[in-house]
């Protein structure tokens, strides 16, 4: 009875990371957006800049996610950054009315994998003072 719990924990807490880190992208999309209306950029610096927010989303999702249960880091960091690219690529694909499936989403969700296992180990191993 105790380990259903334990799973259902450990899947709640990844969905917390996953929407905390959609909501993040959302967020920093949108001041990204505010910020090229004024300011000219090249696209390959969109392109970086999109990446940057990637990886910062997803770590902010694996704090969320480690903020109480700092266990299977690698496991549940992997797991929360495959499916926040399949749940942030439907979110993005809606607000901007195009669907394009290639390979380059799994090559994003790959990315996004590796980018959530090292977040996992980084914030299992941190320590509050």
């Amino acid at each position: 009875m105790e380990k259903s719990l334990t799973n259902k924990n450990c899947v709640l807490n990844i969905l917390k990371g996953v929407f905390s880190a959609v909501s993040c992208s959302l967020v920093l999309v949108l001041l990204l957006a505010i910020i090229y209306r004024f300011v000219d950029m090249s696209d390959g610096l969109i392109i970086v800049l999109n990446q940057f927010i990637k990886i910062l989303s997803i770590l902010f999702g694996c704090y969320v996610c480690f903020k109480i249960d700092k266990s299977k880091g690698m496991l549940k960091g992997a797991i929360l950054g495959a499916i926040y690219t399949i749940v942030a690529f439907f979110v993005f694909s809606i607000l901007s009315s195009s669907f394009s499936f290639n390979m380059s989403l799994i090559y994003d969700i790959f990315f996004a994998s590796v980018i959530g296992l090292v977040g996992g180990i980084i914030f299992v191993n941190v320590r509050k003072k």
